[in-house]
């Protein structure tokens, strides 16, 4: 394995969180709480791999520039704008709603989860779109 490898690698544990997430609240809405932590806890995991993975990608590669088509260069900065900022917000109401629902106080976790959950399952998919923009679609050169 290569730095080369980690986007591709990144967009699967991001691709895994969306997985994780969705049935995560499909077992929760079946009130299957055991299925649920569990799901839960394993979209945890695969984003803490993936934050780990970007980290080290980006500290020996540096920053991707996307330049063409020029067309779309808007619509991609709007994704990426969108990402990064939610991505920053997310850390700290995952914490928090782990931390409540590790602390039985499920009225709180549901509270807070209701913001988490799609903010979360938000990050995750523009993740994987980026990646795809950028690797897939249009390979910057």
């Amino acid at each position: 394995m290569s730095l080369t490898d980690l986007p591709a690698i990144n967009a699967c544990l991001n691709s895994l969180s969306v997985i994780f997430l969705s049935a995560g609240y499909f077992f929760i809405q079946k009130k299957q709480h055991t299925a649920h932590r569990n799901c839960m806890i394993a979209a945890f995991a695969t984003s803490t791999i993936f934050l780990i993975c970007y980290l080290i990608y980006h500290f020996n590669v540096g920053r991707t520039v996307f330049a063409e088509p020029k067309w779309f260069r808007p619509i991609y900065l709007s994704i990426l704008l969108t990402h990064t900022v939610l991505a920053v917000v997310i850390v700290p109401l995952i914490l928090v709603t782990l931390n409540r629902a590790a602390k039985e106080r499920f009225e709180g976790h549901k509270k807070i989860a209701r913001w988490t959950w799609p903010l979360w399952m938000y990050v995750s998919v523009t993740g994987v779109i980026i990646y795809l923009i950028l690797y897939q679609i249009y390979p910057q050169r």
